[in-house]
């Protein structure tokens, strides 16, 4: 079935798109024959580990799917679903772009934005807020710098276009990330329930439609290049990189919201990796039947695109219909008014086959299940290994770090760490107001608040991950990605409901990052079962390594996690900042005698290996249920959990939020420094008017949760033990400032 054209299949030919000798094999025995080379490339990308998952669907499944408020879970859909009561459920998911954002970070980040706001109106909710997290190398290297200046741009512009804000997320700094950035996108929305639709194809004879923009060259086998390391010659691949239009989009979205009204459609979905033929197949594959499709009905920006080019295409703003037959026209004229391309390319049958026409020729002729995961695609478990490096970390001797004599020395040079002051430069080219009826305030908290509108409640919703944790315990370091995410939420007024994940690791056929993948799985699996908050999707990101000069270097291992609470009563949303001098200053939960991990480890003592700071998941449950109670008691100002930097960067940012400074008075048992910038987990400061300190102390004694009286809140000026630190706008000022005059030249 080789068309005129087209080059001959060869194994050689199946080994330069990504496929393995015995996947050929595979490929020829479910055909009964040889593939011809659009065949070939239909199964490539499909059989990618960007689309099938083939290296990690095994451990995936292992991780929780169900919980109380979850109406869509894991693979059912584009994103997950969950109930947040009054009628309404929130639809949100998070994908990285990391490849595409390495190699053109404008363009890179920008699609990647887009396509996860497709995922979430493709079900039929109305995208409302956007994050985001991002790695990147060493700041002070000019190609870092030009990198971090397109993702920003990118991500802000696309999303400022759209008209969607970007309320949250992160940013970190390390030099594995020189050259392997990474940038992974969520989107949150907002729809009735009742009111989804489903990505499925259904009803033998329904048309299909192709709307949006028109098909271009721009993307051709983008899966296949997420699914490969990055070399020296990855730049020569750029034309795997898409071209995003957020004023197109914007006009997609009105206009499918539209269409779903009209009841005309059956099922949609978005064109992502693989374009065409992912959208095709899947589709197909949900409903078990088949599609015809006639691709000289594909509106093409260029003229003479091959089959292959075509079904490969990931232009960005298009998405594929199945609507019901003698319908055509409701859809037809709302796209019409919205001045957007819908064409019929085709229809559903009855076959379980994907049959593709060309110039009157059959061009490719699949089984839609084949190219699926769950379906025929290939399932592996990779064998592992436990990394050489721990035995590294295992030798750490936390005596060996000499005691600092100037406390406020060493807190004025950890506040030069880029991985500790404000992003400011980076949010302040978002715009976190625009369309902003589902906003609530800018008002500063640990997870980013957003107003439903038509309620009085609200979502709050946060991306974390600390891969250093993860590098020195995969296990652990998941876990606590987990346990930050919901303490951010628990800190702001909210509960916990469900997770995303964006899983970044280096080659999966490295035995030792596929060791870190499933202990990062098996962390995950059991942080999420505690806190139940179920995984709704998501996506997993290998690959992320370099090789250059012959010399491999994985990213730390990177799941971040993006996690949707609810706060139901808005009176219960809590802020970081302090309230008032005079105020009370606790501490709720156990400090320990550790640094593990810590940034002042790395950026006072150039430790980059010491194991991961103290974590116990029953305590860490415990703090936060204990703080749930709190707020709803009423009994606190402020809330604020303790992370990167450790219990004085965690005040400093509360003083700085609002002018404020604080007494802080250190524990005698511990090591000043060891009190200061420990990064142990499940400790969360907390203010309190004097008029509620009574009854504040009277509940913690009561239910014996962990507590620390530790200082007071001041008019602006900080002290540690009677030691004047200065005022808090000195630190603010440098806090605010440093990263922006670090990439000064990058603006």
């Amino acid at each position: 079935m080789q068309h005129h054209g087209e080059p001959e299949v060869t194994l050689q030919t199946a080994q330069s798109l990504g496929l393995t000798t015995e996947e050929f094999q595979q490929i020829q025995d479910i055909m009964g024959r040889t593939p011809n080379f659009t065949e070939l490339s239909i199964y490539s990308v499909m059989w990618s580990e960007h689309c099938s998952y083939k290296n990690s669907i095994h451990w995936l499944k292992t991780l929780p799917r169900e919980g109380k408020r979850l109406l869509v879970g894991a693979g059912e859909e584009n994103a997950g679903l969950v109930d947040i009561g009054d009628g309404l459920a929130c639809a949100f998911k998070i994908e990285s772009h990391n490849h595409p954002s390495a190699i053109e970070p404008y363009q890179g980040a920008a699609t990647g934005v887009g396509g996860i706001h497709r995922d979430i109106f493709t079900m039929g909710a109305r995208p409302i807020a956007a994050l985001n997290s991002l790695r990147f190398g060493n700041p002070d290297l000019p190609h870092t710098q030009h990198l971090i200046q397109g993702v920003v741009h990118g991500i802000g512009n696309y999303g400022n276009c759209f008209g969607v804000p970007t309320v949250g997320g992160e940013v970190y700094f390390h030099d594995c990330y020189n050259q392997n950035i990474l940038v992974n996108a969520m989107s949150v929305g907002i729809v009735k329930t009742g009111e989804t639709v489903s990505a499925i194809a259904l009803g033998p004879g329904n048309p299909v439609f192709i709307v949006g923009s028109a098909t271009g060259k721009d993307g051709i086998h983008g899966a296949t290049f997420a699914s490969a390391d990055l070399t020296e010659d990855s730049a020569e691949d750029l034309p795997a990189v898409q071209v995003g239009d957020p004023f197109q989009e914007k006009l997609l979205l009105e206009a499918t919201l539209e269409a779903i009204q009209t009841g005309a459609i059956v099922g949609m979905q978005d064109m992502g990796a693989a374009g065409i033929t992912c959208s095709t197949s899947e589709m197909s594959a949900k409903g078990k039947v088949g599609m015809r499709i006639n691709l000289d009905k594909v509106p093409t920006r260029q003229a003479n695109m091959k089959p292959f080019e075509i079904l490969l295409s990931e232009s960005q703003e298009r998405m594929l219909i199945v609507c019901h037959k003698g319908q055509e026209e409701k859809l037809l004229q709302v796209f019409d008014k919205w001045d957007l391309e819908c064409a019929q390319i085709g229809e559903v049958t009855d076959t379980e086959r994907l049959e593709f026409f060309a110039n009157g020729e059959l061009v490719a002729d699949v089984d839609a299940d084949s190219l699926v995961l769950g379906g025929g695609a290939p399932v592996y478990q990779r064998p592992y290994q436990k990394p050489q490096y721990l035995d590294k970390i295992q030798q750490f001797n936390p005596r060996s770090i000499p005691v600092p004599h100037d406390l406020r020395q060493v807190a004025s040079q950890l506040a030069q760490s880029p991985n500790l002051v404000s992003r400011r430069w980076v949010y302040e080219q978002y715009d976190s107001m625009v369309r902003t009826g589902n906003m609530s305030t800018n008002r500063p908290s640990d997870a980013a608040v957003v107003h439903v509108r038509g309620t009085e409640k609200a979502l709050a919703v946060s991306t974390d991950c600390n891969s250093s944790y993860v590098y020195a315990n995969p296990y652990t370091g998941a876990m606590i990605a987990v346990a930050e995410a919901a303490r951010n939420i628990v800190c702001s007024g909210g509960i916990p409901v469900a997770i995303t994940n964006c899983l970044n690791f280096g080659n999966p056929y490295n035995p030792e990052v596929y060791w870190q993948f499933v202990q990062a799985i098996k962390g995950m699996g059991d942080a999420c079962r505690k806190f139940d908050t179920p995984v709704t999707g998501g996506n997993v990101s290998f690959y992320n390594q370099s090789v250059f000069k012959d010399k491999t270097e994985p990213v730390y291992p990177t799941p971040t996690i993006g996690m949707v609470g609810v706060i139901d009563n808005l009176q219960w949303q809590t802020t970081l900042d302090f309230k008032a001098p005079g105020d009370h200053i606790y501490m709720i939960g156990t400090p320990q005698d550790d640094l593990g991990s810590s940034e002042y480890l790395r950026f006072i003592h150039n430790v980059d290996h010491s194991p991961a700071p103290h974590f116990d998941l029953d305590e860490e449950y415990n703090i936060q249920q204990h703080l749930i109670r709190i707020i709803r008691k009423q009994l606190i100002s402020s809330a604020h959990d303790i992370s990167e930097g450790g219990l004085f960067f965690a005040l400093l940012e509360s003083g700085m939020a609002s002018g404020l400074g604080f007494e802080l008075e250190t524990d005698s048992n511990f090591r000043k420094d060891v009190y200061l910038f420990s990064e142990s987990q499940s400790r969360i400061i907390l203010s309190v008017a004097p008029g509620k300190e009574d009854e504040l102390l009277n509940h913690l004694n009561a239910q014996n949760v962990p507590f620390t009286s530790i200082g007071t809140v001041t008019s602006g000026q900080i002290k540690v033990d009677g030691v004047d630190f200065g005022g808090v706008e000195e630190w603010k000022n440098t806090y605010d400032n440093a990263l922006g005059q670090k990439l000064a030249h990058a603006i």
